[in-house]
């Protein structure tokens, strides 16, 4: 970690965050900057958005999956200009781009993308 804080020193790195604190870091943050090249999905995103807060992300699965273009972040493989277009979105319009990742939603997405998805109901869970 030093060795990143070193290269960004106007970066806060305030550790393990839970409940309502996270979502207060999401929600007061400018920008989430999604690093990972890798990360299939990335829930983090959706979080941040939830509140608000654009991403800025490279272009590659997970986040194209994820982001809308203008309206709820922008992919760059350059993060810096990803981050500098993220800070002119309105942060309303994040908020409620974003609200489509219901669970609902997140779902049927699911649902659909499962071998043989149309008429696929999952099996009932008793707790």
């Amino acid at each position: 970690m030093e060795p990143i804080a070193k290269k960004l020193p106007r970066a806060y790195f305030v550790g393990y965050k839970k409940g309502t604190e996270l979502a207060n870091y999401y929600r007061d943050a400018d920008v989430f900057v999604f690093t990972s090249k890798t990360d299939t999905f990335g829930l983090v995103m959706i979080e941040a958005m939830s509140q608000g807060t654009p991403v800025a992300a490279f272009p590659v699965p997970g986040p194209i999956d994820v982001i809308d273009t203008g309206l709820t972040g922008y992919m760059d493989d350059n993060l810096f200009k990803a981050v500098s277009k993220c800070l002119e979105l309105n942060r309303d319009t994040v908020r409620g781009v974003s609200s489509k990742w219901s669970w609902d939603n997140a779902w049927a997405i699911f649902k659909d993308n499962l071998v043989g998805g149309e008429g696929f109901e999952p099996p009932t869970l008793s707790v």
